[in-house]
């Protein structure tokens, strides 16, 4: 983002609340000079300015960066439907969508709240997966392991283990595709089957 467009923002946020540049300092824990500066378009502020600046005008720092970036939910359809690549390898729904999102990160309006929602419903899904298998391998071991003889009802039926597996894949694809949908819709993604990992 371009400091002077940062500039506008910060001026036309703190003058629609009222604030003078003191009173945004004093609300935001940074000094005078730097919002003088950022507001004079002198520089770009690190990560954490830019956040104590949007805390004290009342918004995110996504809402602050985020007001003249392009709209373009094709582009955040196609970021979800990416997440499809898991079909072929599970991981892959996790890094597909991670370099698309890094590729157009604060380019694309909205992006940065989707692709978190994408990458923490795959990133969750791919646990779940992990912890299925090794569950299944673990509780047969421990069963081979305390038996004084094996035989093939020892074992648990696999036929069970690949209807989890079944399941689980069929869930991904459904909620991938309703949320590709949604964004077609201009609607925000709803993923609410995730653990937030990436905030």
């Amino acid at each position: 983002m371009q400091n002077n467009e940062l500039a506008n923002r910060v001026i036309e946020l703190r003058n629609r609340k009222g604030f003078s540049q003191e009173f945004l300092a004093e609300e935001s824990g940074v000094s005078l000079r730097t919002i003088q500066r950022v507001e004079n378009g002198e520089t770009q502020p690190r990560e954490d300015t830019l956040q104590r600046i949007a805390k004290g005008l009342g918004v995110t720092s996504e809402e602050l960066i985020d007001w003249k970036l392009e709209k373009n939910n094709s582009y955040l359809a196609l970021l979800n439907s990416s997440a499809l690549s898991f079909l072929f390898f599970p991981v892959l729904g996790i890094l597909v969508p991670l370099v698309m999102w890094i590729s157009k990160k604060n380019e694309i309006h909205n992006i940065n709240k989707t692709s978190k929602e994408i990458l923490n419903f795959e990133i969750t899904w791919c646990i779940l997966l992990f912890l299925t298998c090794i569950g299944f391998i673990s509780i047969n071991f421990y069963r081979v392991q305390t038996a004084s003889y094996i035989t093939p009802s020892l074992l648990l039926n696999p036929i069970i283990f690949w209807l989890i597996i079944c399941f689980l894949y069929l869930f991904n694809l459904v909620i991938v595709l309703y949320n590709s949908f949604r964004l077609k819709a201009e609607k925000n993604v709803l993923y609410f089957f995730r653990i937030p990992f990436l905030r």
